[in-house]
């Protein structure tokens, strides 16, 4: 059965080393140490196949003032291994019409499959006007927005991340697909809810192990949303194999179990 990583990031040291991800590494008890260096690409594949991952979404991570993995350091990492890892570009949003030039770069040089903005980042709504130019760029090229949704692991406000704000982007943009990552805890039902209402957007379990769920995922997952949801990691976070840890807890049929793992993101992403 085929495993595609909806959401993963090959990093830079200048990522790894980021002061903002100190939480997380409390959170996975990681012992603190600067990362020196290029991480080599084959790394996060021995990962991918340690886990038995086809392919894996990685992302460039674009901040304000700074930018911790670039669009064209992406591009060189799915250049030395374009048959399992897929690029997704992101952008500075402070300046709204380089964001827009960008993301067309993305796609157009770069051959990009999505844009991946996080309201975390910028402390604003994903309703915030200096969002909508991307969201017309991601219109036009055909391609899936990425987003998070739910609380925030970084010391950042959550608030900007209930999924419910996303219900006003999907009604001035029906043609945008979204993908929202982090299965949008504490909020869950409000992420169900906005992916029921809007055909357009769609759920993915970054961050999250199977044993880690909320019950109304699952049960989401089981039935109306057996096409909605796409499994993803936030590797180098988590591993697919620690993710999937408790996988037949879950009790999916065989052609749920195949959509969730891979064939959503296979559809979403347009992915060959």
């Amino acid at each position: 059965m085929e495993i595609i990583d909806a959401w993963a990031q090959h990093p830079t040291p200048r990522h790894a080393n980021d002061p903002m991800f100190a939480t997380l590494r409390r959170w996975n008890r990681e012992e603190a140490g600067e990362v020196i260096g290029a991480i080599p690409v084959s790394m996060t594949i021995g990962a991918m196949d340690e886990s038995n991952v086809r392919r894996a979404l990685i992302s460039a991570w674009y901040a304000p003032k700074k930018v911790m993995i670039s669009n064209d350091e992406v591009a060189g990492f799915v250049a030395e291994a374009s048959d399992r890892l897929v690029g997704v570009g992101s952008v500075d949003v402070s300046r709204p019409m380089e964001a827009l030039r960008e993301a067309r770069r993305c796609v157009d040089d770069l051959g990009f499959k999505a844009i991946r903005i996080l309201p975390w980042l910028w402390e604003v709504p994903p309703t915030d006007r200096r969002f909508y130019p991307v969201y017309v760029a991601c219109c036009e090229l055909g391609i899936p927005l990425c987003t998070q949704i739910g609380h925030t692991g970084p010391l950042m406000p959550s608030e900007v991340g209930r999924p419910i704000y996303w219900d006003q982007v999907c009604l001035d943009f029906p043609e945008l697909v979204v993908v929202g990552g982090h299965i949008g805890y504490p909020w869950t039902d409000e992420a169900i809810a906005v992916a029921t209402k809007h055909e357009n957007f769609f759920i993915d379990t970054s961050a999250y192990t199977v044993k880690r769920y909320p019950p109304a995922l699952v049960q989401y997952l089981r039935t109306n949303g057996a096409g909605k949801v796409l499994f993803g990691t936030n590797f180098p976070m988590i591993t697919a194999a620690r993710a999937l840890r408790g996988w037949d807890d879950l009790q999916l049929d065989e052609a749920t179990a195949a959509a969730f793992l891979g064939g959503n993101a296979r559809r979403v992403f347009r992915l060959s």
